[in-house]
């Protein structure tokens, strides 16, 4: 099961992208709220998450998906909850993505130590240990995937789904969405 989890200020393009891709791809993915059911994005879109942080807390699942924007970013790092279920995630050998802010969750967590990343310009003082890739828009380093913010959501979403899937079924339905 692959987690996107929204937080109050979230990126909707951010969260979204890899909800369709990865559900083209029929891959079990799921919105998960984490301080309530309903979420308001950035910009004002209102969301009803599919399920709550505290309803999966103990789960752990084959991807978790950090949407960035802000305060959603801010709000993720914030949350305890959050720390120890892409901790827990790390550990199991399991992946963990972020956009745009969101990589910060993961630096200040430790877990980019040694690894390359990427995340939205100014944000990069805070992937504690990893080597920036500034120019890069996405960056698969093992089990990390970080991108550079809205305007890479649909390459995040399909290298997502390449990982969660394949190369041939995640290529097809890039192609099939024209891209």
């Amino acid at each position: 099961m692959v987690m996107i989890l929204l937080a109050d200020g979230f990126e909707e393009l951010e969260a979204l992208a890899p909800l369709d891709v990865l559900r083209r791809l029929e891959v079990e993915t799921v919105l998960v709220g984490v301080s309530g059911k309903t979420v308001r994005g950035a910009h004002g879109v209102e969301l009803t998450a599919e399920r709550t942080l505290n309803q999966l807390k103990n789960e752990t699942p084959d991807m978790v998906v950090l949407p960035g924007g802000m305060p959603g970013a801010a709000n993720l790092e914030a949350n305890p909850i959050v720390k120890a279920l892409i901790k827990r995630t790390a550990e199991a050998g399991k992946y963990l993505a972020a956009i745009c802010a969101a990589p910060m969750v993961l630096g200040k967590a430790g877990l980019l130590k040694g690894k390359r990343a990427c995340c939205y310009p100014g944000f990069e003082c805070d992937l504690e240990g990893a080597e920036v890739c500034r120019d890069a828009r996405v960056v698969t380093d093992g089990n990390i995937i970080t991108a550079r913010g809205p305007g890479a959501a649909a390459e995040f979403a399909f290298e997502l789904g390449r990982i969660m899937k394949d190369e041939v079924s995640a290529a097809f339905v890039k192609r099939s969405m024209q891209y």
